[in-house]
């Protein structure tokens, strides 16, 4: 309850509205941004999965061939 006070010099509503129009397009700006980023990441994660389970198929190749000899 202490800091109630501190809270609300931050706290600012204008009047004119079209004060918001610049805060709502650098949101839509972040937030596709990060919509992309994230796109980004799970088609490097996927490429990733693609070459460990190579990796995994070679690796088992080879424990089978090294049991048979």
């Amino acid at each position: 309850m202490l800091f109630l006070p501190i809270l609300n010099l931050f706290l600012y509503f204008p009047e004119d509205k079209s004060e918001y129009i610049p805060a709502a397009i650098k949101l839509v700006i972040c937030i596709i941004i990060a919509v992309v980023v994230f796109r980004l990441i799970i088609k490097h994660s996927k490429k990733e999965q693609a070459k460990a389970e190579e990796l995994e198929k070679q690796i088992m190749n080879q424990d089978k061939n090294n049991t048979l000899k």
